[in-house]
This record gives C-alpha cells, structure tokens and sequence, in this order.
C-alpha cells in the first residue's frame, strides 16, 4: 500500500531572530553549560581550584576552568626543547609553633585567647605564693615549698582539680584504674587538692587509690563461689611508676584524716622476713622436711626520690599530731632537702604531760614531763625543745629549707642554749639556706595592741633566728655560708 504522505505547514524556515535574542540565548546557553559543568565536577576538583586560588598573589584572582587541571612535570631537557614554561615551585611550608618555653605545639588550630591569657609577667606556673589557697575561709594562709608543681590560680586544670577532689569519693570508684597512670605532676598536685577541698581530707585509702596499682577485679557467680580476674592491663610496679615522685603535699590532712605513723608505714613499710631454704639434697622421699630459716628482706619505698614533703597542719587538729612519731617517721627520709612544719606545736615527747605531777619514792612531788607549765615563760627553759630538735637534725641533715609558718611562739628554742646543748646549725643543718617564718594569720585592722605586739614578736625572733645563724656559721668559718630567713616584714598577705 502506498505510504502517505503529508505536506508540510510552513515551506519555507522561520525568520532568524534578533540580533539581541540571539546573543541573550548564546549566553544562556554558555551558562547553563558552565553550570552543568560545574555540577558534574568532584569534590576533589573543586578543593583543587581553591588551593590554587590561594596560591595565586593576593588570592583575587579567580581560576578559570581551563586553569584548574594539574600540569603534569616533564623532565628539564623535554621541556627545553618543546618550550614549556617552568614547574612552579610547591608553596613554602608553615612555620613551626611553639610556646614560650620552647615546646612544638600540637597541630590544629591555635587555642582561643581567653584559654591561654594570663596576668602580665606570669608564666605557666605563677609565683608558689600564689598557686594555690590555703584556707581561704581562715585567717590564715600557707604556701606550698618551692619546687611543687601546682596549677596556677583560675586556669584550667586548677579548676578541674578543684572539682575533681570535692567529688572524690565518686571519682575513685569510678577512675580507679586511671588514677595509677596519670603523670607525676598531676597526681602530685591532686594528692594536694585533696586535702585541702575534700570534705573529709585525704585518706591513706586515697594515697593508695593513687600511688599503688589498683587491685584485682573480683566476681561472684551463681554458686557463691568467687572468681578472680586479672588486672585490666598490665601495671607497672609502683617502684618504677614513682621514681620520679619528688614532692608531696600532705597539707591540712595530717592530724585530721592521716596519722604519722600509718603514713611511714605506708611509704616505708616495715621489715618483712623471707623464707629461705637451706636443706640439703634429701636421699629419700620419706626423709623428714627441714624447718625453713628465715632471713630479712630489705624493704622497697614506695616513694624512693622524695626530697620535698609538707606536713602542714591545720592549727585546729594541732594537738593530734606527735613529735615523737615524726622523729621516727623522718629516720626514712635523709634525701630530704624540702620540708614543712607549719603551725607545728612545740617540740615536746610528752605534750599532754604539762600538768601533771608524780610521787617519787622519797614522797617528793616531782613534775612528770620535761616541760611544765612555766618552763618557758618564767624559766626560759628549752631544754626538752632543743633536744627533739636536734634528733630530728640529724635524721634530716640534707635540709635545705624549712617552713616554720605558725611556729613563732617557740622559735626561741631555735637559738636558746641549754648547757652545752642547742640546735646545731653548723653541722646537721649547716646546709639550711631558706627558713620561713611568717605569723601565719593576718592581723585585723581592729586589732589591739597587745595583739599587734604578740604579731611583732613574730618577726623579731625571726629576725634573731637570722642573726644567730649567720654568727655560728661566722664563728666556725661558715661564713659564706649565708641564710635567708622570710617573714611577714618583707611580704605581708
């Protein structure tokens, strides 16, 4: 069957169109090209473009499309010969960043401002008369001994310590296996927040939970039998862990929440005897067994490079504390260059002994102490004071500083003599270059005057302490020697 077919409406095509229709298409159509283009371009490429951009001088100049493709490198003779324009060179590489002490910073983003600013002239850690508040609530203030790494006031980590200790009885159940691999400083500095913001202070419980391996993890199952697992992780041994474990803040926690003696057993626990076996090869099996001899093992400290130990007190649990246990406890520690006795009582072995009276065998009544009640004000006896001291100089006779904050009320035993006795600070603390002695307490402006003399009295015994020392060290040829005594005189609160 023949096809049919149809005419065409129009024989003849349709006008051209304007010139200004023509050009206004063209140009949508080169957009819509563009668009389209670009749309169908990776990510990749797009990055690609910006990094090029911001190499360009100024960064203004937009990169074109045909520019954004990656030349690639030819080898110098090629592009001599077929004229090539040379490689340009890779940007330079950013500058290394680092901190005021010489530290490379992490890479990122710098911190904000506010994270790092600081006062003008402190540093990372500010003056040690500031770090830290001592009984902010009192009258009183104490300052840690030099040396102490502690947090500088307000920054970061003295906030977060300082809510890390007033929830401490959550955060050890729930950190307890984090605490024993945390940095020095920090668990340095956070055996000191503990005891100053903790409710109940710091604890020998607390002590362990951080210088010592947390224990086994134990469970019970449906038989009332318990399993014991492993320790998650291996831990290193505390020796090793603390042997750089030089200072320690026991501050405000000794006599309220610690004992001197369950510390030194802590830190140096006592001798333990170890089994060993001398017997012979037996000849038969039905041989009796020998009784195992027992030798004396050697203890290992816990702490074995301490040099700077604050035993601070809190003048409200004063009397809880023994001076014949720190005679003791100190016996373990001759490394020790640091220490501080602030708000101490008076040297004493029997301080609950002031008032009391025995019957001798002649029916003579005798007082019972070394020390009564009118020993000092009346006698001006130190005998008993000078007699601790001395012991514990000799214990102590690496010392270097000493903090005797709050101790001006028997700082006269510091230069008395007793016969041939007193304090020797030639020989056993002839090394003692730095002794505080500040009152301890600020005096109020409504103040009165007999108070205002007993504050006085302060800094003129220190000022003897001062001029007794540096003429005994004169005396004996130590007269380079020199000794620096710190008192509220040069730096009132």
């Amino acid at each position: 069957m023949p096809k049919k077919r149809h005419q065409k409406q129009y024989s003849k095509p349709q006008s051209t169109a304007p010139a200004s229709l023509s050009s206004s298409t063209a140009a949508s159509r080169h957009n819509s090209h563009h668009d389209d283009q670009q749309q169908n371009r990776s990510v990749n490429e797009l990055l690609a473009d910006l990094r090029r951009a911001g190499l360009r001088d100024g960064g203004s100049s937009q990169i074109r499309p045909a520019e954004a493709f990656v030349q690639p490198t030819v080898p110098p003779a090629i592009r001599q010969i077929l004229q090539l324009p040379e490689t340009p060179a890779p940007p330079p590489r950013r500058p290394v960043r680092v901190d005021a002490t010489g530290r490379r910073l992490p890479p990122g983003p710098a911190p904000p401002r506010s994270w790092v600013s600081r006062p003008a002239g402190s540093g990372l850690y500010s003056d040690p008369r500031t770090l830290i508040e001592f009984g902010g609530a009192q009258n009183y203030a104490q300052r840690p001994l030099p040396g102490m790494i502690l947090p500088a006031k307000g920054s970061l980590m003295d906030l977060v310590l300082k809510g890390f200790a007033r929830t401490w009885d959550w955060q050890v159940e729930y950190c307890r296996y984090i605490l024993y691999e945390l940095p020095t400083r920090v668990r340095g500095a956070l055996l000191a927040y503990i005891g100053l913001y903790s409710e109940k202070g710091l604890t020998l419980q607390d002590m362990r939970a951080i210088l010592l391996p947390p224990p086994p993890v134990v469970y019970e199952d449906d038989e009332d039998s318990h399993c014991e697992q492993e320790r998650p992780g291996e831990f290193l041994p505390p020796g090793v862990v603390n042997d750089d474990f030089s200072c320690l803040d026991l501050s405000w926690s000794l006599g309220r929440s610690l004992k001197i003696r369950e510390l030194s057993d802590f830190l140096y626990p006592p001798q333990a005897a170890a089994v060993v076996s001398t017997a012979d090869p037996k000849d038969s099996w039905d041989a009796p067994d020998d009784e195992p001899t027992l030798e004396p093992s050697i203890p290992a400290a816990l702490l074995p490079n301490l040099t700077r130990l604050s035993l601070a007190l809190d003048p409200e649990h004063a009397h809880n504390v023994s001076w014949r246990h720190l005679l003791s406890f100190a016996t373990h520690m001759p490394n020790l260059t640091h220490l501080s006795l602030a708000f101490w009582p008076e040297p004493s072995l029997t301080p609950n002994a002031k008032l009391a009276t025995m019957l001798t065998a002649q029916g003579q009544v005798v007082q019972y102490g070394a020390t009564g009640p009118y020993s000092h004000s009346l006698d001006n006896d130190w005998t008993e004071a000078i007699m601790v001291l001395n012991r514990l100089s000799k214990s102590l006779y690496r010392l270097e500083h000493l903090d005797l904050t709050g101790c001006g009320l028997w700082a006269s035993a510091l230069w008395s003599k007793s016969g041939h006795d007193m304090v020797d600070w030639v020989g056993a603390w002839g090394k003692v270059e730095r002794i505080v002695m500040y009152a301890g307490y600020k005096l109020g402006e409504e103040a009165g005057s007999s108070e205002r003399a007993r504050y006085e009295m302060v800094t003129e015994n220190a000022r003897r302490v001062e001029r007794h020392v540096r003429g005994r060290r004169a005396e004996k040829g130590m007269g380079k020697r020199g000794i620096v005594v710190e008192t509220d005189e040069e730096g009132k609160e």
